[in-house]
């Protein structure tokens, strides 16, 4: 296992991270319940806090790392922002949707590869970050 690879792994995800951050942004300016965007807000908070440790241990590794969502994330991003539902419950579900299947299911098969210990320790954080998104907001309107 090279530095080179768990760089390219450690920026994927990072790559993804930001892709998050900017769903998040999109919940936050389309929620109109106070309490709903008060939890977006806290989470997009968290999620910022990943990213700058993911981009400390990159550059512990001697790589560069990324700073945005890539071009693929950008176009994901764009069409997000336009068909995001207005309706609370179907922005949440929207959300929980999201977060599994990014944040979770396709982070974990990203670091199935190689990582070294420290790096799959973040890794695993920062999908159990999105784990407990997933529970937060299930339980907000279940």
């Amino acid at each position: 296992m090279t530095n080179e690879t768990v760089i390219e792994e450690l920026n994927t995800l990072l790559r993804g991270t930001y892709m998050g951050i900017r769903s998040f942004e999109h919940y936050i300016q389309k929620a109109e319940d106070v309490e709903l965007k008060k939890v977006f807000q806290s989470m997009q908070q968290e999620v910022k806090l990943n990213a700058q440790k993911l981009a400390e241990r990159i550059q512990n590794l001697g790589g560069v790392p990324s700073d945005d969502e890539g071009f693929s994330g950008s176009m994901h991003s764009f069409m997000h922002k336009v068909m995001l539902p207005d309706d609370t419950k179907e922005m949440i579900e929207d959300a929980v949707k999201g977060l599994d299947q990014y944040g979770v299911q396709y982070s974990e098969e990203l670091v199935r590869g190689d990582l070294d210990p420290e790096s799959r320790k973040l890794a695993e954080d920062v999908i159990d970050t999105s784990r407990r998104h997933v529970e937060q907001l299930q339980h907000l309107y279940h």
